[in-house]
């Protein structure tokens, strides 16, 4: 397996990859909302966005919530695509992630990386990465203090994701297509909470085979699911993957706030 340093591009020459944002998502991304430049004490009660202190400047984040209703106490961090191949936290998986989360009573927490959207910074391999998530989980932990932290990541994201779960108390660790071949992912152990890892079978950036192989060389394996007939950005097969991440984490919800005395 190829190593890389942190001056070391880890995607081959000539690479093409691109995560690109459906025009809804565009014209999404075009409002004229004005950030809240000053982080939340609060975890807010609605759709909002905003930008929190990370290490490297500004990080922009975005938060939904359940319906009143269905909301457990659980808070997911997404970790978004490759920023230098276009990734962002608008990406289609990465809002499907938010979705199918949010679906099951979780509320959601979005940003972007270093550099990335109105993140301030510069790309750093996944180490500078690793820290803005650590500063986002912070953040989350002190609105948050009671809720149970997941987290999940989108290719590059799931390497992050990965990285920081080791240091942190978690209820599930979510990773989608993690691109083993790419980055030192043998370096990393199995986290110590409930692990889903789905795979397409016809991604044709991340191979199946060296993610089967890395799965069965962890102890204990993580869950892995593999979507057949899925590229690495499960296109038509976005609403399969979303019904995909709802059943596999389904067993590791903590039960209704209401029951456990929790507001």
């Amino acid at each position: 397996m190829q190593h890389f340093t942190r001056n070391e591009s880890i995607w081959p020459a000539g690479c093409r990859l691109r995560y690109h944002v459906s025009s809804r998502e565009a014209d999404y991304q075009a409002m004229t909302d004005v950030l809240t430049v000053e982080q939340p004490e609060q975890f807010p009660t609605e759709h909002a966005e905003f930008l929190i202190r990370g290490p490297a400047g500004a990080i922009e984040c975005s938060v939904e919530v359940p319906d009143p209703a269905e909301e457990i106490p659980a808070t997911i961090i997404i970790c978004h695509p490759h920023p230098l191949h276009g990734g962002t936290m608008r990406n289609k998986v990465i809002t499907i992630i938010d979705r199918s989360m949010r679906e099951l009573g979780l509320r959601t927490v979005r940003f972007n990386f270093r550099g990335a959207g109105e993140s301030e910074g510069e790309h750093d391999d996944g180490y500078g990465e690793t820290d803005d998530l650590f500063a986002v989980a912070e953040w989350v932990r002190r609105t948050r203090p009671d809720d149970s932290l997941w987290l999940g990541g989108f290719s590059f994201g799931s390497y992050v994701a990965l990285r920081a779960a080791l240091n942190l108390k978690l209820g599930q660790l979510i990773t989608i297509a993690p691109p083993v071949d790419r980055y030192p992912f043998e370096s990393l152990h199995h986290p110590e909470c409930p692990w889903l890892v789905i795979q397409g079978d016809e991604d044709e950036v991340v191979n199946i085979d060296v993610v089967r192989n890395w799965v069965d060389s962890l102890k204990p394996p993580p869950d892995l699911v593999v979507m057949k007939e899925a590229d690495h950005f499960f296109h038509r097969r976005l609403m399969d993957l979303r019904g995909l991440l709802k059943n596999g984490v389904r067993d590791q919800l903590p039960p209704p706030a209401s029951t456990t005395g929790i507001q």
